[in-house]
């Protein structure tokens, strides 16, 4: 530990500037000692400069704040020109462990990217000296064992993140033009003396876009060859988010397409392939099941269970706290920990942080970043099949309680509609869920308690989960605040025609008819009254289980009981008879003792009745019994 006046002489500026550092907070590790302050001494020079936007800011000091790396992928360009927080540690842990193919999955825009071209970049044979990019990093700083592998393989990368199409015919369109980009990294092949004239053909119909679809699915394999045969040397293989265009095929109808031409596409490339020394590949999910990787029994896979790799997927604690400091936001960081942070890899504790980015790029105004980023198409087949089980259990989730939930990391894109129960294991992977606690069962799958990561997420689940789940659309949100206010209003009037409208607009979808439906539907649509009130579903209280109760967060707001109760073909008198029949059991079954007890005295009572696509609504307020 060094003293405020040995560091000042360090880091040439005043002790008084240092003990100002000490104070705020902007020396991590530092502590008092009497008067005194010790600082560690590996700790690093503060920032002083704040940044509001994403533009190089200037400092009293004259040095320029780095700008975050948003939407940046580009490992050179990222580590040169931008705050980079430094992940090359992640090739010292692969080199000690040596996997022949490795699959990193984890939720998007959390650096697989970024990850996966910094690995192209360390390991690739090229012209330009590329160690100039590394010797300021940790890597570098771990020996000469590691250095040795730098700049020694041929690469081929491959990047799936943007094949995004409604046709198998663009898509595979679209990955030629990948190969044909690919290939023309390697044009030195095409005038290399060591290459048959058939490799050679072979390779020019890439070039000029004329291989069939067939002759595709070798061009991994018969690419690494060609370049193992040039180098002397087995190239590495890098494959970024794999599953892309599966997700895709699954969600567009071309899914048997897809996954036929990438079972042959990767197994020639990574299942007995002599001309391979590494493969990586990254994605969401793993599709072992499907039999991509068929046989291939040198495969390790590193999901977000598993404690390998754990920390270079997205940001630590330590690494959140060191950017925080220096943009001088540090007073922000219960604020960005309460929205952005939460996930668990393996056992270490993640921020998202494509989040982070930019929560610290647009003045550290907390939004919900990550979900404007795109979509998991797929949520929105498998959240429509949902029981009613897993309905309330989502609901559940969304006001900060954990669930039981079985999570088998083989989950595959066709099964999630056939069985409902792995709703679970997508969510976790996509990034949608986290598992404070999990068991490993001797099937390999785990048990878990599971939860929203954070703040952000639960946006995410009132703006996306919910409205794939009740297939809402603009109609959806416009109800749903019709719904707050007749219930803010108590008027039931309002409250059964806000329900009606929306089920007019939705034929299809009332097709099913039962009072779990119904249930799910009610759930729904007040679910973004969730900052007003904490939702229950299902729980005991008096003599028996009310339908739903709405517990206010605040005194102004009522408690509300609603009981719901379904027939088919009710005349509207029988509908109306149904519906005080409902009401009438909030009473005498004491449904609002729960409330009471805990102080509730005001409590809106609803008795709803479905019948079809009719609805009628009758309620009383605290101890009334006139029906309204």
């Amino acid at each position: 530990m060094k003293t405020c006046k040995e560091m000042a002489l360090i880091w040439n500026v005043t002790e008084r500037t240092i003990t100002k550092f000490c104070k705020t907070g902007k020396i991590p590790g530092a502590i008092k000692d009497g008067k005194s302050w010790k600082i560690p001494d590996n700790a690093e020079k503060p920032m002083d400069g704040r940044i509001s936007t994403g533009k190089y800011v200037k400092r009293n000091t004259n040095v320029e704040l780095k700008s975050l790396p948003i939407g940046i992928s580009d490992y050179v360009r990222a580590q040169s020109e931008y705050y980079y927080v430094d992940k090359t540690l992640l090739i010292k842990d692969f080199l000690d462990q040596k996997p022949f193919v490795s699959l990193f999955t984890r939720p998007r825009r959390f650096g697989k990217t970024l990850n996966m071209d910094m690995l192209r970049v360390f390991f690739e044979i090229s012209n330009e000296d590329t160690s100039k990019y590394f010797i300021d990093k940790g890597i570098w700083k771990c020996g000469e064992e590691y250095r040795v592998h730098q700049g020694k393989y041929p690469v081929i990368f491959l990047t799936f993140k943007d094949v995004k199409f409604n046709t198998w015919e663009a898509t595979i369109e679209k990955i030629k033009g990948l190969l044909q980009e690919e290939y023309g990294r390697h044009q030195e092949l095409v005038t290399s003396g060591k290459l048959s004239k058939y490799d050679k053909e072979y390779f020019v119909k890439i070039l000029d876009s004329s291989a069939n679809e067939v002759e595709l699915t070798s061009a991994l394999e018969k690419l690494s060859k060609m370049l193992a045969v040039h180098y002397g040397k087995a190239p590495v293989i890098i494959i970024d988010e794999y599953d892309t265009p599966i997700q895709e095929g699954y969600s567009k109808d071309f899914y048997e397409e897809i996954i036929g031409f990438m079972r042959n596409f990767f197994s020639g490339a990574f299942k007995d392939n002599k001309n391979l020394s590494y493969g990586f590949l990254t994605g969401i999910l793993r599709i072992a099941q499907e039999s991509i990787f068929s046989g291939l029994n040198n495969l390790t896979v590193n999901s977000v269970m598993d404690e390998e790799y754990d920390q270079f997927f997205g940001f630590t604690e330590d690494e959140v706290i060191k950017m925080l400091n220096y943009y001088g936001v540090s007073e922000k960081e219960k604020e960005l920990k309460d929205w952005y942070d939460g996930y668990l890899f393996g056992s270490k504790e993640i921020y998202n942080p494509w989040s982070v980015i930019n929560y610290i790029s647009r003045g550290c105004i907390p939004q919900a970043y990550w979900v404007n980023t795109g979509k998991n198409e797929i949520l929105e087949d498998v959240l429509r099949v949902a029981t009613d089980d897993i309905t309330e259990r989502l609901y559940s989730l969304l006001q900060g309680e954990r669930v039981i939930a079985r999570i088998d990391q083989n989950v595959v894109y066709r099964s999630l509609a056939e069985d409902s129960a792995n709703i679970y294991s997508l969510l976790l992977v996509a990034g949608y869920l986290k598992t404070p606690k999990k068991e490993l069962q001797a099937d390999g799958s785990y048990l878990c308690e599971v939860s929203i990561p954070n703040k952000e997420i639960a946006a995410v689940y009132k703006s996306e989960i919910l409205s794939h789940l009740l297939q809402i659309g603009a109609i959806t949100r416009t109800t749903a605040n019709k719904i707050a206010e007749s219930l803010y209003a108590n008027d039931h009037r309002k409250l059964q025609k806000a329900i009606a409208e929306y089920m007019d607009k939705s034929i299809s979808f009332y097709d099913v008819g039962a009072e779990g439906f119904y249930h799910g539907l009610i759930l729904g649509l007040i679910a973004l009254m969730d900052n007003q009130y904490r939702i229950k579903s299902n729980r005991e209280s008096g003599d028996g289980r009310y339908d739903i109760g709405l517990i206010p967060r605040e005194d102004r707001y009522p408690g509300i009981i609603m009981e719901l109760k379904w027939k088919k073909d009710l005349s509207e008198e029988e509908l109306d008879g149904l519906a005080k029949a409902a009401l009438a059991q909030i009473n005498v079954m004491r449904y609002d003792v729960e409330m009471k007890e805990d102080g509730i005295n005001e409590i809106l009572k609803l008795g709803i009745a479905f019948s079809g696509k009719r609805v009628c609504v009758k309620s009383t307020l605290s101890d009334r019994r006139k029906y309204i």
